[in-house]
């Protein structure tokens, strides 16, 4: 609960940041002066990029994109991977191999460089592009976990009894199988907004992302790695930096919250095991007899035996 709480304070941090970005200024005004960047001053609090244009202004309204990239991608890597992991692992058969293999051939390239290939091939990227992208390419690890979960739901009495009763198929996967599965999509989904966060400030940095003249962290700090030794170029690369380190900590709090909340273990659940450890001891261990102290050999003549 302390990391779920903590999660939750700085993602309303980062709302706050979001929600009242339009008081820190435009961030496409341009600032015309000699020497650019512009230190930090009474003007503009945080100084400008190389463009001219205030970096606290383009601070905040990154916020923006970036916590809207990350929820959009994250909702259609989640939306794909829980409707085939659910019937990939409910059905199973051809279904159950097609999907797997599928899983298994996208997770065989290394993420960056297939974002990188898919976003080149594209004329140009834009944010729809970008949050498409990603999510188009992360379902198969929701895909994977959510089958698993689907695989052990489907061997559970109620779902037999289900199926005995002679509901159709659908009205099984829908309303036992389905709500079973969707706490594990729930915690994915946080752990997928961090991800895509990373994702998308990694691709607007190397130029394949969000394009100019939006604002982005990860244009930010491409901007500022223009004179990355220059004074007034360090804030453009360790703010940036700070606020994504921040944005995908939150979620990844939330996401480890979230996953000891919904587990029945970490609310004091007993293991089935230690159940069936204790009915052993208890059937082994001997009754009382009616009257008096027991007599001992009862005790020790099966072990003499």
């Amino acid at each position: 609960m302390n990391r779920l709480r903590a999660g939750l304070v700085l993602l309303g941090v980062l709302a706050a940041v979001a929600v009242f970005a339009d008081l820190a200024g435009d961030p496409h005004r341009i600032t015309l002066a000699g020497q650019l960047p512009l230190p930090p001053g009474p003007e503009h609090l945080l100084g400008t990029d190389h463009a001219g244009r205030d970096t606290l202004a383009r601070l905040a309204h990154g916020t923006r994109v970036s916590l809207g990239v990350g929820i959009a991608a994250a909702l259609v890597q989640v939306t794909i991977g829980l409707a085939l992991g659910v019937a990939a692992g409910f059905f199973g058969g051809l279904l159950d191999a097609g999907v797997t293999l599928l899983a298994e051939i996208l997770l065989s390239f290394p993420l960056l460089l297939l974002l990188l290939g898919i976003q080149g091939v594209l004329e140009q990227t834009t944010l729809m592009s970008t949050m498409l992208v990603i999510g188009l390419t992360r379902w198969a690890d929701t895909s994977r976990l959510v089958r698993a979960e689907a695989l052990r739901v489907r061997a559970l009495p109620y779902v037999e009894a289900s199926r005995a009763l002679g509901n159709p198929e659908w009205r099984t996967l829908l309303r036992h199988v389905l709500p079973n599965c969707l706490a594990p999509a729930l915690v994915a989904t946080t752990f997928a907004v961090g991800s895509a966060i990373l994702l998308e400030s990694a691709l607007s940095f190397l130029g394949f992302g969000a394009p100019e003249p939006t604002a982005s962290w990860g244009l930010l700090m491409a901007d500022g790695f223009q004179d990355v030794l220059g004074p007034d170029a360090r804030i453009l690369i360790l703010l940036p930096g700070v606020l994504i380190f921040l944005s995908v900590s939150a979620f990844n709090l939330i996401g480890d919250g979230l996953r000891e909340l919904l587990d029945p273990r970490a609310q004091g659940a007993v293991e089935p095991s230690a159940l069936s450890t204790s009915a052993q001891k208890r059937a082994l261990s001997p009754a009382p007899s009616g009257g008096g102290e027991p007599e001992p050999a009862k005790y020790w003549e099966p072990l003499l035996k």
